[in-house]
């Protein structure tokens, strides 16, 4: 079964290759003139999806139907839900639109974000530290980590994800209140990003997910618009735990990084800026540092490929909602103290390194297998156009190795054989006129 979000609709995809230079894992290719992706290599960071001209690159998500598959559901809204819609200044409305979508219980990811942060500010204040330490709140961290940088996996962070962390607690909560099995509430999740549905269904650092469904907020935004205003007054808005600033801000990034209130920080947000910043950890040239919040989407959450609103725009509405809610204490807050020492809050696996550019199984075979690459590589112009369906010249000559690909798929390659193969024409239309 294929796990991942990001699929490619042939349909609309021409094969212009658009999408192959933009992947930081190189899992694209273009072959017979369509996109495919390899999901031995993909992290779902959802760039292709922005950078795909034809909409060629879709991200599948769980449909709103999905809800009956459980008797009692709970709803997680992302952060970056509160921020989509104009107009409307009360999280009331928006807690409300979602009890009429028809979900039992709302369990906010902004207040998980605030157990998270007060977990981690003891954390990096603990013995036996790899620093820096790299969150884990971006779900496509740890698979570009485990992929890239294997000898970084030491720094990952040992908590789970606010939305993986709200799904446990709110499911505790709900069972424990009303005494019903776990086995009947379902939890989804409500996404402004692809990665979260790969977490679901093949999550790194634990056994089994508890969120049974993602929904984007996209999806959300135009059934959830066209409830509010609607509404009758009598219809439930509240919900038992509400986030306050701190977790509110952890849409943005760097906004985890103050709730947890340490000064040796780098907040990073964009693949590229990632890749160069993590280049420097590896390299051991980042000394002092103690956190690094890494964002796959440029500003955070708030930019996420299924998201509605312009993420600038976003991002200044999601600064009103600080300023409107208290800054809590979160040392003193007694919901995020019952859960920040709690199992719930831990991976249960350890991360495991993903080779990705290993040749074969085995070493001999590897060897000659290099050499052959470095070979071909060679008498490759090096141009790294990406005509040929591959993302660079070395990719291609990777892919030759591998028998995925033939020396001809270069058009320059290709025009000097085709040139070649005219001269030889020539010369024997002229030596048969001779004769």
């Amino acid at each position: 079964m294929y796990q991942h979000s990001v699929r490619v609709d042939r349909r609309k995809c021409v094969g212009c290759t658009n999408c192959i230079k933009c992947c930081p894992t190189e899992a694209i290719r273009v072959q017979k003139g369509k996109a495919i992706i390899r999901g031995d290599r993909c992290i779902d960071c959802g760039k292709c999806l922005g950078a795909c001209p034809h909409s060629a690159m879709v991200s599948v998500t769980t449909p709103i139907s999905a809800l009956g598959c459980f008797k009692y559901n709970i709803v997680i809204p992302s952060t970056t839900l509160y921020s989509q819609f104009r107009g409307i200044c009360k999280l009331e409305d928006i807690y409300a639109g979602l009890y009429a979508l028809g979900f039992d219980a709302i369990y906010e990811e902004a207040k998980a974000a605030e157990i998270l942060a007060e977990a981690m500010n003891r954390y990096i204040h603990g013995p036996d530290v790899v620093f820096p330490v790299i969150s884990c709140t971006c779900p496509v961290i740890p698979r570009l980590i485990a992929a890239l940088y294997p000898s970084l996996i030491d720094n990952l962070s040992p908590f789970v994800s606010s939305n993986e962390l709200a799904a446990r607690v709110a499911k505790a909560e709900f069972c424990e209140a009303t005494g019903i099995p776990a086995s009947e509430v379902g939890a989804y999740y409500i996404s402004p990003c692809s990665a979260e549905i790969t977490h679901m269904r093949s999550p790194m650092g634990m056994e089994k997910s508890e969120i049974n469904g993602v929904f984007s907020v996209r999806d959300i935004y135009g059934k959830l618009v066209d409830m509010i205003g609607k509404l009758p007054a009598d219809a439930p808005c509240m919900i038992e735990h509400r986030a306050g600033a701190f977790g509110l801000g952890s849409a943005v990034v760097g906004g985890l990084s103050i709730a947890i209130g340490t000064e040796h920080y780098l907040a990073v947000d964009g693949m590229e800026s990632i890749i160069e910043c993590l280049d420097e950890i590896d390299n051991d040239r980042m000394g002092g540092l103690m956190l690094l919040e890494a964002m796959a989407c440029r500003g955070g959450c708030i930019g996420g490929p299924l998201t509605f609103e312009n993420q600038f725009v976003a991002k200044n509405r999601n600064r009103r909602l600080q300023y409107s809610q208290p800054r809590l204490d979160l040392e003193r807050d007694e919901h995020v103290q019952k859960y920040v020492d709690s199992p719930l809050i831990k991976c249960d696996k350890e991360y495991e390194a993903k080779d990705i550019m290993k040749l074969s199984d085995d070493m001999l075979e590897a060897i000659r297998m290099m050499d052959k690459m470095e070979s071909i590589c060679r008498q490759l112009p090096g141009l790294d156009c990406g005509s040929c369906g591959s993302p660079t010249c070395r990719s291609l000559a990777e892919d030759i190795v591998r028998g995925q690909a033939v020396e001809m798929d270069c058009i320059f390659k290709l025009r000097d054989k085709v040139r070649q193969m005219a001269q030889e024409m020539v010369d024997l239309a002229s030596a048969q006129k001779r004769g």
